[in-house]
């Protein structure tokens, strides 16, 4: 057929802008699987627990302030009391949590969320001064019973009965933190704690606990220090701090944190969250683990169809090069059906990386398209070493790809080299190409 070198280029220009229809509509359909994958994951986490969160113990004493002023009305003075009642709030001195985490996957349809179940076992120290702290008008205050207060976010991933052991002596938790700005939670009450004298208070609980996504801990403590170890092999570290020391291998991860009150502040965010009741610094003190796959299908999928506008340019470049080196002749439809093949592989992609996993999901995709492509190129170049030739340098360009969405923080730096390696190659395949001719010329 004959066509100019601009009628040509032109051509090929509007297709690869047509492409970008079905890619933008397989890039949607990957935001719709996402979206709908969320959703069923946060409809088992309803079903059983949300993402959990420790904040304590503390140790709280509701007291009731008498107040008296004078007041003259009518040319009379007397005296008025008003009693007022709040919470004196103590943080621990020494805060510790040794956990062991074990994971597991919880399945609905072809989609599954993962569950974790912590062990932990907390302890640590108060130190409560004589008189509760207070120096100034002791007798217009009366003290009700003091408790300790430990809140997690979602109680329903309590899997077993719980007891404070205090001193030596076993007391058993109730439902409830007895504060609503803590929210859900337990308590114990402390029935024979008065307060008069400075008093030491050793702590010491089990806490098993289960929950979907992520486990969160507010460093409590004026010293605190979290152990943990799982058999997550992904972990993402959340919040505000992270680990001090950390190991993560194949069969799993531990990590240990270390805080202290200069580095938390947490008395003031305490006080300002008992105050005012503006207790988001409160909760964004906190460090964790996230044991959601930080890179899933879906990220993976949607990260290699950015790559697909390249990838189509570049298998059309490889084409030209046949048509102007090998003087043949390449309709704009066989170039489109190439190029719809390219688009189809995105959709295999994320079809079958839902069942397989994605990388045996690439594999998989990947063969079909190169072996689709080439036997049809066998007919176009008309040549199966040629065909065969330019299904291996496709498969080449497959492979680079999947090392690009594997190699996270060297991606730019391999797109780079290999965007520049190709230039070199087009270059060096055309340097004694007379461009003028192919212009002037027909397309053979």
């Amino acid at each position: 057929m004959n066509r100019t070198l601009s009628f040509k280029l032109g051509a090929i220009a509007f297709l690869i802008v047509l492409l970008l229809i079905p890619l933008l509509m397989i890039g949607n359909l990957i935001s719709e699987r996402q979206a709908l994958r969320d959703s069923v994951v946060q409809d088992i986490a309803q079903s059983s627990s949300f993402s959990q969160q420790i904040s304590g113990p503390l140790l709280v004493v509701p007291y009731r302030k008498t107040v008296k002023s004078w007041l003259t009305q009518d040319g009379h003075t007397f005296q008025e009391a008003k009693e007022n009642s709040g919470f004196l709030y103590f943080l621990p001195e020494t805060f510790e949590l040794e956990g062991a985490a074990q994971t597991e996957l919880r399945s609905r349809g072809i989609y599954e969320a993962r569950l974790f179940h912590a062990d932990n076992r907390i302890s640590g120290q108060f130190k409560v001064p004589a008189n509760w702290g207070v120096t100034d008008d002791l007798e217009g205050y009366r003290f009700d019973t003091p408790f300790i207060a430990v809140g997690v976010s979602d109680i329903r991933g309590i899997e077993k009965g719980l007891s404070l052991t205090l001193n030596g002596q076993t007391l058993d938790f109730q439902a409830g933190t007895g504060l609503s700005w803590l929210g859900g939670g337990v308590h114990v009450p402390l029935e024979h704690l008065d307060g008069q004298a400075q008093t030491r208070l050793d702590y010491a609980f089990d806490l098993a606990l289960q929950g979907t996504g992520q486990l969160h801990v507010v460093p409590v403590g004026r010293t605190s220090t979290v152990s943990l170890k799982a058999n997550w092999p992904h972990p993402s570290f959340v919040g505000s701090y992270l680990p001090a020391e950390r190991e993560v291998n194949a069969q799993g991860f531990s990590a240990r944190w270390q805080a202290s009150f200069f580095s938390t502040n947490l008395e003031d965010a305490l006080s300002l969250c008992a105050s005012q009741g503006s207790c988001d610094e409160l909760r964004g003190r906190t460090f964790g683990v996230s044991f959601v796959d930080p890179v899933d299908q879906y990220l993976k999928s949607d990260r290699a169809i950015k790559y697909a506008l390249l990838f189509i340019a570049l298998t059309f470049a490889g084409f030209f090069l046949f048509e102007v080196l090998r003087s043949l002749s390449v309709h704009p439809i066989q170039y489109a059906l190439v190029g719809a093949a390219l688009a189809l592989f995105y959709l295999l992609l994320l079809s079958l990386s839902e069942h397989l996993g994605f990388g045996v999901a690439y594999g998989v995709s990947a063969t079909a398209c190169v072996l689709l492509i080439g036997f049809y190129l066998s007919h176009v170049l008309r040549s199966a070493w040629r065909a065969m030739g330019f299904a291996c340098g496709l498969a080449m360009l497959y492979a680079m790809l999947y090392g690009l969405l594997s190699a996270e923080d060297y991606a730019l730096l391999m797109g780079a080299l290999l965007l520049f390696g190709l230039l070199g190659v087009f270059m060096v395949l055309t340097r004694r190409l007379d461009w003028y001719s192919v212009g002037q010329g027909k397309l053979q």
